[in-house]
């Protein structure tokens, strides 16, 4: 019965004293062979007996070779057969033979040659060789093997002439090498420059220049190798562009320069390779360029070489999308921090050179700064002012002004202008923005200007004109007020002032009445400033103008009582007297009254807040308390919407309004009473 256990277990897993391999094995299969098995020998009696074997093998390979031309084995089997019974003519036949069938064979050229020369004979050996080269010139081995047998030989101008005859076929790059090794071996350093220089022509890569220079380094001069340096690089740039250039030419030159102290020559091919080759191609380079200024430069050094990459950075994104003007603006300040003044404006040539392709304002924001910066460069750093002032005027040149305009331009170029004491060009620049294509703040600039020339005539002019272009601007009524009243007109700033608040078209008709009764105020006014106040209630009766006009009434000083005086002081250092009192209480008065008639309930607690708030300030614990009586109280209540659903809202309910519900409801209760009394009497009586 069989056992159900697994395999039997390895109790020795260490290694034999005897290792036993797949070459030993086969040995002794061959050693120990049993004699009946292994190849008889064969031998001949005499020479008759040797030619029958001959014959008879021939006629074997001949019908073998019959049978199957094109079959190769069965034809060098033959022609080794043949050279193994020292019959080389018959050899030669087969192999001639067999070259009839296979003529582009190139093992059968190899079998054929490598017989006659193993047999020595040399002379067949170089015209089967030249034949073979003729047939294929194509395949290298035949010209090694040929090139081989002519060294042998001593023939070196031959081998020379196979060379040049295997150099017109234009070979691979081992070929020229294996010809530039011929010629250093023997000396000839010259021949080797010329097939150098034919290399160079039928395999212009990078790699070949390399050699060459390599070589130069070697056998000749300083000025030879960096002739081939400087011809390799223009040669490739010609042949193939200037991005075809492999960096490794330049960190070789380079490194050869530094290797002979040269290290201003060494910085000048690295600035010029990094300058022509794109970024992706010179990554190598400026890792080298950076090490080599860490070893042999100076701080300004090591900064060029950050200026420079950064500067190939930009190139790269620049040249992506020329439109990208926040690249243009980093390349500009990159170039301003390098200093030299021909980068600078080459780049700004080149950044203000991309013209939004449409008239969007959107795409000319960015765009238009460019100029700016580039002005104020020239005239700053630069200190070019003629070229400033060209860069303004081709700026404005470019602009479609009927279609939108740009006021900064306006105004910076006017500031330059002034900055270089022309003001007459200044005004003649801010004149043609008003007349080409008016904007408000090119009034401000242009009446700033002005102001500070003390030309206060010509503000007046262009406060009129900038009113007549824009009469909704409240700023603008205001400022020119100011400017009057700067001038002690006060009569023209109460004229402009009562012209602005008649106008029906003002953004914000609240400030320019705040402005005309703080002006009032100020002035000592207060009539006028009740009036201008009761006027305002009229166009807007609004909690906010009521809580003013009561502070007003608090703040008028005691000795003027309410005419004309001194300039009021302080609130908060001066007593309030009761007649301002009353004037506020009435306004509050006035403004609950006219709430509660309009039902405003906001507007009502509003007003009691800040009528609590003056209490609180000015007022007794009675004024306080009554005022405190009036406030409401919240109740939450729910009103139907549009749409059929409901919703909660905060409604007030005043003590003085609950009250007269609750009398109206009482007279009512009364009536119905009184009805229902009265008839009853009516039906007695019947």
């Amino acid at each position: 019965m069989e056992s159900s256990r697994g395999p039997p277990r390895v109790k020795n897993k260490a290694a034999a004293s005897v290792q036993i391999s797949a070459e030993q094995l086969l040995r002794e299969a061959v050693d120990r062979q049993e004699v009946a098995l292994q190849t008889p020998t064969q031998r001949f009696a005499d020479l008759e007996e040797l030619k029958e074997y001959q014959g008879r093998k021939r006629r074997e390979f001949e019908d073998y070779v019959r049978r199957n031309r094109v079959r190769l084995f069965n034809w060098l089997q033959y022609a080794a057969w043949e050279l193994e019974q020292k019959e080389f003519a018959r050899a030669r036949s087969v192999f001639e033979r067999a070259l009839d069938v296979h003529p582009n064979n190139t093992q059968l050229w190899i079998r054929y040659i490598q017989a006659e020369i193993k047999n020595r004979n040399i002379n067949h050996a170089r015209n089967l060789l030249d034949r073979a080269v003729t047939r294929l010139p194509r395949v290298s081995s035949l010209w090694y093997q040929y090139l081989y047998v002519m060294e042998m030989l001593g023939d070196i101008p031959g081998t020379r002439q196979v060379f040049d005859r295997w150099m017109k076929w234009h070979p691979d790059e081992q070929a020229w090498s294996a010809y530039i090794r011929l010629e250093k071996r023997y000396g000839e350093f010259d021949r080797a420059r010329e097939i150098f220089r034919a290399f160079t022509v039928v395999h212009p890569e990078p790699r070949t220049w390399l050699k060459w220079a390599k070589f130069e380094e070697e056998y000749g001069t300083t000025d030879t190798v960096r002739e081939v340096f400087q011809t390799a690089i223009q040669t490739i740039a010609d042949l193939m562009g200037d991005d075809a250039v492999d960096e490794k030419l330049f960190i070789a030159y380079a490194r050869y320069e530094a290797r002979l102290r040269e290290y201003a020559r060494a910085r000048a091919i690295y600035k010029f390779g990094l300058d022509n080759l794109p970024r992706s191609k010179s990554m190598a380079l400026h890792a080298q360029y950076t090490t080599f200024e860490k070893q042999f430069g100076d701080q300004e050094g090591v900064e060029d070489v950050v200026l420079t990459k950064r500067r190939r950075l930009y190139e790269k994104q620049v040249k992506e999308n020329p439109k990208n003007y926040d690249v243009w603006f980093d390349f500009a300040r990159l170039e301003e921090s390098g200093g030299d003044a021909d980068r600078v404006r080459e780049t700004y040539e080149r950044a203000i050179a991309q013209v939004p392709p449409t008239q969007e304002k959107r795409h000319w924001r960015r765009y238009i700064f460019l100029f700016l910066f580039y002005a104020i460069w020239e005239e700053k750093e630069a200190g070019d002012i003629e070229r400033a002032r060209q860069v303004y005027e081709t700026c404005l040149g470019l602009i479609p002004h009927k279609k939108f305009t740009f006021a900064k331009v306006w105004v910076a170029k006017a500031h330059f202008e002034i900055r270089q004491g022309e003001p007459a060009t200044a005004r003649k620049t801010l004149g043609r923005a008003i007349g080409m294509c008016p904007k408000d703040k090119i009034f401000r600039e242009y009446i700033n200007l002005e102001q500070k020339l003390y030309e206060f005539e010509r503000c007046r002019t262009l406060y009129e004109k900038h009113v007549l272009y824009n009469l909704a601007n409240c700023q603008t009524w205001i400022k020119w007020a100011e400017l009057e009243r700067g001038l002690d007109d006060l009569d023209r700033t109460r004229g402009i002032f009562e012209l602005a608040i008649s106008q029906p078209v003002l953004d914000m008709p609240e400030v320019v009445w705040k402005a005309y009764i703080d002006f009032e105020e100020e002035e000592g006014e207060y009539e006028k400033t009740r009036a201008l106040y009761e006027r305002l209630l009229e166009k807007a009766d609004h909690p906010k103008v009521w809580i003013s006009y009561a502070q007003f009434e608090i703040n008028i000083p005691e000795e003027d009582g309410g005419a004309e005086g001194e300039e009021a002081e302080e609130a908060d250092e001066r007593p309030v007297s009761d007649e301002a009192k009353t004037r506020a209480r009435k306004v509050f008065e006035r403004a609950l009254k006219n709430m509660k008639d309009r039902e405003l309930k906001a507007e009502r607690v509003s007003l009691l807040n800040a009528w609590l708030a003056f209490e609180k300030t000015h007022g007794s614990p009675e004024d306080i308390e009554k005022i405190q009586k009036q406030m409401p109280r919240k109740t939450k209540k729910k009103r139907k919407l549009e749409d059929d659903s409901w919703e909660e809202y905060i409604d007030y309910v005043f003590p003085a309004d609950d009250q007269q519900t609750k009398n109206l409801s009482n007279l009512l209760a009364m009536a119905n009473a009184w009805k229902q009394t009265g008839g009853n009497i009516a039906r007695g009586g019947d």
